[in-house]
């Protein structure tokens, strides 16, 4: 695949990310919530890591490692962020968020259909997973609402700010029965 896909769904696109993007990402970032309802997204949010990501999603797509999607509204300007991040054995993990203003839409839920259909239809993987904080319900049932189901309590999984978190994993596989 030489160029970013673009994928249409009923009321988003999502397409790659472009440097126009980066004071949206900026602003939508600022919210404090990103970072205590994510394992990588820091708080304050600056230009600086709006650009690296930018550049390390550049990267992965050009070593067909990751693909993460600006999920934007049907007239071209971004809302939120979706990706597929490729774990080797034909698995991929599924990562998002949504800029404040557009919660409670159900966004990331079509934008999430679509990217898991990708994966399964263009990538062939047999897997995807996602995790989520505890204490983030909502991103819970995000995935219970595209099937995934939960496989377990990951034990202090992940370490933020000196503090580890436990974390349910939830997956779907491509041949569901």
């Amino acid at each position: 695949m030489k160029e970013f896909p673009l994928i249409e769904t009923e009321r988003l696109i999502l397409s790659q990310l472009k440097e126009d993007d980066i004071p949206f990402v900026v602003e939508y970032l600022q919210e404090k919530a990103f970072s205590e309802l994510t394992s990588n997204i820091p708080y304050p949010y600056t230009k600086d890591d709006a650009e690296f990501w930018l550049r390390i999603s550049q990267e992965a797509f050009e070593k067909r490692s990751g693909y993460t999607f600006a999920i934007r509204n049907k007239e071209g300007n971004i809302i939120g962020a979706i990706g597929l991040h490729d774990r080797g054995d034909d698995k991929a993990e599924l990562g998002y968020w949504m800029g404040k203003p557009f919660w409670n839409n159900g966004y990331v839920t079509e934008a999430a259909n679509a990217i898991v259909n990708f994966g399964f239809k263009v990538l062939n993987f047999n897997k995807i997973y996602a995790t989520h904080f505890l204490h983030n319900p909502s991103s819970g049932r995000i995935m219970q609402k595209i099937g995934m189901e939960k496989e377990a309590i990951l034990k202090q999984h992940i370490k933020k700010n000196e503090e580890y978190f436990d974390v349910p994993l939830y997956s779907i596989f491509r041949n569901r029965d």
